[in-house]
């Protein structure tokens, strides 16, 4: 092979493997997430486990200032940098966490992320360690629990470069036994995998 051959094969290659890993097209998310899917993340949500973890830190911290609540989120982004981590620790051990942890698990890689929050938007359960504690000033909370007892928040997708996948968060508010509201939840699904999935049948 010449000189020159080699060299435009080897720029072909170079341009397939860039394409291999260019970002892919943005997914049409009101596809992806359909009411199955919706309905799928609802059911391991309306649960016992959920309702009573959700109900305790509601009494627990009934009347939270602003301030406390500020200082609870400010502990936990310290943490996530420091060696001891007690508040950290105490979230990812509760029986909730380890629930979630779960069904992260056997989602086998479609749930990237799963936490739950109380009447303030504070974290009460999640399957991995959350960037903060407190989501009370977020869309994920104020389009859902703040609302209405039935608010469904689909955001907009995001691409991960590191993971090489499209992500979109969905949350919904929790209700108890008795249909009252009291918190909410976000599901991040891998949106790259949902995809691959419907494409196959399964």
């Amino acid at each position: 092979m010449s000189v020159l051959k080699t060299s435009v094969a080897m720029a072909a290659l170079i341009m397939s493997a860039g394409s291999v890993l260019a970002e892919p097209p943005k997914p049409d998310v009101a596809k992806l997430v359909t009411p199955a899917v919706i309905e799928d993340m609802r059911k391991f949500i309306d649960t016992e486990i959920v309702q009573v973890s959700v109900e305790a830190q509601n009494a627990r911290f009934d009347n939270l200032t602003q301030d406390k609540i500020d200082t609870l989120d400010n502990q936990w982004k310290a943490e996530r940098e420091a060696a001891d981590k007690p508040l950290i620790a105490a979230t990812l051990s509760s029986p909730l966490s380890v629930y979630l942890a779960r069904i992260q698990g056997k989602s086998l890689g479609l749930y990237a992320e799963i936490f739950v929050m109380d009447k303030t938007g504070l974290n009460v359960g999640q399957s991995s360690v959350t960037s903060d504690f407190w989501q009370g000033d977020e869309d994920k909370y104020q389009k859902t629990f703040a609302v209405a007892d039935d608010a469904l928040f689909v955001d907009e997708a995001e691409w991960d470069d590191e993971a090489k996948i499209w992500r979109d968060q969905v949350s919904f508010t929790i209700l108890s036994a008795d249909k009252k509201k009291i918190g909410a939840v976000t599901v991040e699904l891998n949106l790259t995998e949902l995809e691959r999935r419907m494409q196959a049948g399964s």
